[in-house]
């Protein structure tokens, strides 16, 4: 018998027309607190099929995804797999969390027909919140995330919620 070398994969729906995933691109906001945050979140946990993250809009994502609306990946988060698919919006959240170890079951429950309208719901809300920081405080640099900064608090994968939200400066 004969051992195939690939690495182990899995498949986002089974059965499908799309060939194996082994690597995602997440491409998020770069200039969005929110958005950070939610990166460093996902590259802290353990990932069963890897992500990489690439700045929406940048010069990189477009010479790499020539064929997307740059436009639209910076209104909503987008995630494009190895295989040519592309997850978007609250596709491209189930994505991200379907690919980290011990929320796979999670991810696929959240995108059943009972539990999406609520993920929806959730995923909607975080957009509004984005939406109302960005016109409060404009976009920050990357260095400027002390209020949405969460790591002392997320070591055990229970994030807090910050209380207030940052001062315009």
């Amino acid at each position: 018998m004969t051992t195939d070398p690939r690495p182990r994969t899995t498949r986002h729906g089974a059965g499908g027309p799309w060939p194996a995933v082994r690597r995602l691109t997440v491409l998020y906001d770069a200039n969005c607190r929110l958005c950070r945050t939610a990166r460093r979140w996902l590259e802290s946990r353990p990932q069963l099929v890897p992500l990489e993250f690439v700045p929406a809009g940048s010069d990189a994502a477009r010479e790499r995804f020539p064929g997307l609306d740059h436009r639209a990946t910076l209104r909503d988060l987008t995630v494009v797999a190895d295989n040519g698919a592309v997850y978007a919006g609250d596709a491209g959240w189930l994505a991200c969390l379907w690919a980290l170890e011990g929320y796979r079951e999670s991810a696929a429950m959240l995108a059943s027909p009972a539990m999406l309208p609520i993920a929806r719901r959730v995923i909607a809300t975080a957009a509004a919140i984005r939406v109302r920081d960005r016109a409060r405080y404009g976009y920050a640099d990357a260095e400027d995330d002390t209020a949405w900064d969460n790591d002392a608090g997320c070591g055990d994968g229970a994030c807090a919620v910050p209380l207030s939200y940052p001062t315009g400066g």
